[in-house]
């Protein structure tokens, strides 16, 4: 097993590999852990599921599950996922360890090619060693602008606090964030590049009210 035939399963289920590393000894992560989140076209495919279509509750998590857990079969590794716990896994920690993704301005993890549309739907834990590419700067180094920090329309969301209350007001009272998603996402440079689907921001945006 190498990291190009993870990549093919991964590709397969329109899920991008957003990083990894090489966990120390006695942590119980295996030799390498890699993390996985929706890729370009994911939201294309994820519509298509039968956990999307069923009508039960949490489709994106019940979806992950399944196909992350396939790909571990296929892979011989073992699934981790950010939710369902406990434990609860250190996703956040893990992201940062990867130099794949850093914290931005306004807190939350930035992606070296998402941007802040990042998200991570689980990992993946492999025994051997396997090469990863390597990391990169955090593109907030070379960022003059900075416009995540006065994106939001409501100042909820700055380099100084997190206004739950008032995002969610905002949201609720037909904010343009509910269908385009969270325009301080939206306005990182690097989210820009990223073809992320709006309806994927929807819903996500709907799971959080």
């Amino acid at each position: 097993m190498n990291l190009a035939e993870v990549d093919i399963a991964a590709r397969a289920a329109r899920l991008a590999i957003l990083g990894g590393f090489h966990p120390g000894p006695g942590e119980g992560l295996g030799g390498t852990l890699l993390l996985l989140g929706p890729g370009p076209d994911f939201w294309h495919h994820f519509v298509q599921s039968p956990e999307y279509r069923d009508g039960a509750p949490d489709p994106l998590d019940r979806w992950s599950v399944r196909v992350l857990g396939r790909i571990a079969e296929v892979s011989d590794a073992r699934a981790l996922f950010p939710f369902g716990g406990p434990p609860h896994h250190p996703f956040q920690a893990w992201a940062e360890r990867s130099g794949r993704a850093w914290r931005s301005p306004v807190g939350l993890l930035v992606h070296a090619d998402q941007g802040l549309w990042v998200s991570y739907r689980g990992a993946l834990v492999v025994d051997a060693t396997l090469d990863l590419p390597e990391t990169t700067e955090t593109p907030c180094d070379i960022c003059a602008d900075r416009p995540c920090l006065t994106a939001c329309p409501v100042g909820a969301l700055t380099g100084q606090a997190y206004d739950v209350p008032g995002c969610k007001a905002f949201l609720t009272g037909g904010g343009a964030c509910m269908e385009t998603g969270c325009a301080v996402r939206a306005a990182c440079p690097v989210s820009r590049d990223f073809p992320r689907n709006p309806r994927q921001s929807a819903f996500h945006m709907r799971a959080f009210l």
